[in-house]
């Protein structure tokens, strides 16, 4: 990704594994105009979560004209490099840059062919080449030391997904600092402690099933007792933005100070999945304002 993208995609997106990604075609025009009003909202990019594709991304792209578009992240187990590449290349021609492949390799639980994930990566992107999609238009989910240097080398850069502002700050050193750095954030709009942390605990149970994050908290100075009972607070309060709108500012704040130069964040409040949370997004870009 060149550096006129960071400008492009600014300080603050928006990361969404719900309604945004959504395919239900009875929600498509709500979709659409979500999409147009984070973009009204100041709101740089929109992050798709979930093992998303560029499918989901098309609509989004055609009910906006100037907000990024990314995948964050699209499985290497789940599409075709030849695949990715056609559509990356049809939805970056029509719609002039604004479509970033955001690329990593899920989870064992989650992708029965899981093997080898790093040289599987590797192999994609040797793919992704030979299709002509060029490193500037990808970024990588990197969490460990490998996959950083090999975002730096090989991608744009790195849109890490839950981690910490001593992660970042360590993912930045690796990078160097031409590279991209969008790390993923998640924002509970709740100042009581007890409330906060609950709403916080009960999204974060899935990921303390996953080897991937916990072996990188692990990595990152937590310990096992971190992990227990959904996370201690020490845990829970590292890795979400919670509290007044000065705390969670300065949260955010923390992020960009430790080197990302875009948050990715997530609403978390505890309702269904696939709701769109526009209220939350307002309120979140009045925070930011």
């Amino acid at each position: 990704m060149a550096p006129a993208m960071k400008q492009i995609i600014g300080k603050y997106g928006i990361w969404n594994g719900g309604g945004l990604r959504g395919e239900d075609p009875a929600l498509r025009g709500e979709r659409a105009e979500a999409a147009a009003e984070l973009e009204e909202l100041g709101f740089g990019a929109i992050w798709l979560g979930g093992s998303s594709s560029a499918a989901n991304a098309a609509p989004l792209l055609d009910a906006t004209s100037r907000i990024v578009v990314g995948t964050s992240i699209q499985s290497i187990w789940d599409h075709e490099p030849e695949t990715a590449a056609a559509s990356f290349t049809d939805l970056n021609a029509a719609h002039s840059g604004r479509f970033v492949l955001g690329l990593g390799v899920s989870h064992a639980k989650l992708a029965e062919q899981y093997r080898r994930p790093y040289s599987a990566l590797v192999a994609y992107l040797d793919a992704l080449d030979k299709a002509g999609v060029p490193a500037e238009g990808r970024a990588l989910a990197a969490l460990g030391p490998r996959t950083i240097e090999l975002a730096r080398d090989r991608a744009a850069g790195s849109i890490p997904y839950l981690i910490t502002a001593d992660q970042v700050a360590r993912s930045r050193e690796l990078l160097g600092e031409a590279p991209l750095l969008a790390p993923e954030l998640k924002v509970v709009l709740e100042s009581d402690p007890a409330r906060a942390r609950a709403v916080a605990r009960d999204c974060l149970a899935i990921y303390l099933g996953l080897p991937n994050y916990t072996n990188n908290f692990l990595r990152n100075g937590f310990t096992e007792d971190d992990l227990l009972d959904g996370g201690s607070d020490r845990l829970v309060d590292a890795v979400f933005a919670w509290g007044t709108d000065d705390r969670i500012r300065a949260r955010i704040g923390e992020f960009t100070e430790a080197g990302a130069d875009h948050v990715a964040l997530q609403i978390v409040d505890g309702g269904p999945r696939y709701t769109l949370t526009r209220e939350a997004w307002r309120n979140l870009a009045s925070l930011l304002a």
